[in-house]
């Protein structure tokens, strides 16, 4: 029988239809073909074509700019926001606009254009997530500053515009709706039960089981009760952390080579599909103790149509527990 489950953090309603449940190989994937590397500017010897680097890791050294590097950050060069100015409001006609002051910046995560992210090695790995903490550190810290997003679109159909593996990072100069309604939902869930609605998520599915995918010392790797999408993934880590930026050097090396993992199961299990990663994190200049920051992992394997957008309530053709159990068995490497 299908259900109706609630998101417990934020209220939201998803659909699980059971009876329409899909195995990995019933997805219809439209793949665009390969463009190559040819003309691709986050290649090696490409490093003049995009905005000077502000940060790499060149294992044996090297100048800016060339190549050497295995991981390499710089800003975007048709950027969402603009660096220069404060975020003043603008009224038109009684309604209110903001200047978008932020950063918007890129990550190439290697040097080979046909690599994916699952297919690194867990050291390189904890270097792309060392860059990425590095840069959030960094852009959280300006005034200007209310919310810093990290994401990574792989695949045309999750929005990648270029093939070759890499992240984003746009700092903008209000808290979005999605992260404000997060935020909210734990302070509901604190006040009315005195503990974080993560930390009781990670004690009720590590004890239930069907759900989860990994459990580390740090992290636990599970697919949510109320998943939108069809083989959704979180990472919750298992210390109560409200701050991303508060993550320790360890905790952040783990956390490179379980983004790893879990993608790579993705890769293995749907055939490469593609999906977006975003980190959820509280607001460097909000105080509150109940949130938890987590990553979701969304494969784009069915269409988001009209009653979706009409009703807001997402239709899951699999459920969390059949996607968890798949990927379980699934060894990443």
């Amino acid at each position: 029988m299908p259900e109706i489950r609630e998101d417990l953090i934020t209220g939201g309603m998803v659909i699980i239809a059971a009876e329409r449940s899909k195995r990995p190989q019933d997805f219809t994937q439209v793949n665009e073909p390969p463009k190559g590397s040819k003309g691709c500017v986050f290649c090696y010897g490409k490093e003049t074509a995009t905005p000077p680097e502000i940060l790499a890791i060149r294992p044996g050294g090297g100048l800016p700019d060339c190549p050497g590097w295995t991981v390499r950050a710089f800003p975007n060069k048709f950027p969402a926001v603009t660096t220069a100015g404060n975020p003043d409001c603008l009224y038109v006609g009684g309604r209110k606009a903001v200047k978008a002051v932020g950063a918007h910046e890129v990550i190439v995560d290697t040097p080979e254009h046909n690599e994916t992210f699952g297919r690194l090695s867990d050291t390189h790995a904890e270097q792309v997530m060392e860059v990425i903490a590095s840069r959030y550190r960094y852009l959280s810290a300006d005034p200007r500053v209310k919310y810093v997003q990290v994401f990574k679109n792989s695949g045309a159909a999750a929005g990648a515009s270029l093939e070759h593996s890499h992240w984003q990072i746009i700092a903008v100069p209000l808290v979005p709706e999605t992260v404000a309604r997060e935020i909210n939902g734990t302070q509901r869930f604190w006040a009315a039960n005195g503990e974080c609605v993560y930390c009781r998520m990670i004690a009720e599915e590590t004890n239930n089981g069907s759900r989860v995918i990994e459990q580390t010392k740090e992290f636990v790797v599970l697919t949510p009760f109320a998943s939108r999408f069809p083989y959704e993934t979180w990472i919750i880590p298992t210390k109560h952390e409200t701050f991303f930026e508060k993550t320790g050097i360890e905790e952040i090396k783990a956390l490179g080579r379980t983004v790893r993992r879990s993608i790579r199961r993705l890769e293995r299990t749907l055939c490469r599909p593609p999906y977006n990663l975003t980190i959820h994190t509280c607001p460097a200049g909000i105080k509150s103790r109940s949130y938890h920051w987590h990553i979701k992992i969304m494969p784009r394997l069915s269409v988001i149509a009209g009653f979706e957008m009409g009703s807001g309530i997402h239709i899951n053709p699999v459920s969390p527990e059949m996607a968890a159990g798949l990927l379980r068995e699934t060894q990443p490497d």
